[in-house]
């Protein structure tokens, strides 16, 4: 499927998730002092992925806990995103429910496209005035809990977006998979066993009470190289 064609008929974006995870599903030690350890070829295919996308989402803890820009990386990349017809750098979005950011974050130390924050009425007029200081557009949608289906609608009209890249964490991946807004699942499986009840998932928070209310995947592709394993996953419509 080409870039272009990546959107939903009711003009929702198309949404991705990209994700490394351990053997047994983690994506970061319990304390997450540890939370990189996919190799040089998944960081490749990361920029590949991000080179299909008009935007890279990702949760405030996800940009505060890293030296991260969400941006599309090398000339090489930049390149390759042109010759999908996209603009040759991706759109930004931030994800925080209650506006805590760090304003020092590596993030925005880099200019190079526009940053948009989506938030929700649990942030203080005090901390939206701050994140519109230093973002292009702080939007909130909802109380209590960010609306994102409305938020993607926003995006789609305002700024164009047809395909969205989320690169997680556990909780805003748990919050698109519950909405029924992810279309296509991107795992790359690494070679090691992290443990722990406390340890993050590539789909914390809320979760689901039932079986059956559970996102249906059909497998769509199978790789291995070397000592990791790349899977994608599409979601299967309902009937």
């Amino acid at each position: 499927m080409s870039p272009k064609s990546k959107v939903r008929s009711s003009r929702l974006p198309f949404v991705s998730i990209n994700m490394a995870m351990t053997v047994d599903g983690k994506i970061a030690t319990a304390n997450r002092a540890v939370t990189t350890f996919g190799s040089p070829r998944d960081h490749e295919h990361l920029l590949t992925l991000r080179a299909t996308a008009d935007a890279v989402m990702a949760g405030a803890r996800t940009v505060d806990s890293a030296a991260i820009n969400l941006g599309p990386g090398p000339a090489r990349f930049r390149r390759l995103r042109v010759k999908n017809g996209l603009k040759e750098y991706n759109l930004r979005i931030i994800v925080s429910g209650s506006g805590s950011l760090d304003l020092k974050a590596e993030i925005f130390k880099h200019r190079f496209s526009p940053i948009i924050i989506l938030t929700t009425g649990r942030a203080s007029r005090t901390k939206l005035g701050q994140l519109r200081a230093i973002a292009d557009e702080v939007m909130v949608f909802g109380r209590h809990e960010i609306n994102f289906r409305a938020a993607l609608h926003h995006l789609h009209r305002r700024w164009s977006v047809r395909h969205l890249l989320c690169e997680g964490g556990g909780e805003l991946n748990d919050a698109l998979f519950r909405s029924g807004l992810v279309d296509e699942l991107h795992l790359t499986i690494c070679p090691q066993i992290i443990g722990g009840r406390k340890a993050p998932t590539i789909a914390d928070g809320r979760g689901l009470l039932r079986l059956t209310a559970a996102m249906p995947l059909q497998l769509k592709s199978f790789k291995r190289l070397k000592n990791e394993v790349f899977a994608v996953f599409r979601r299967v419509p309902k009937r």
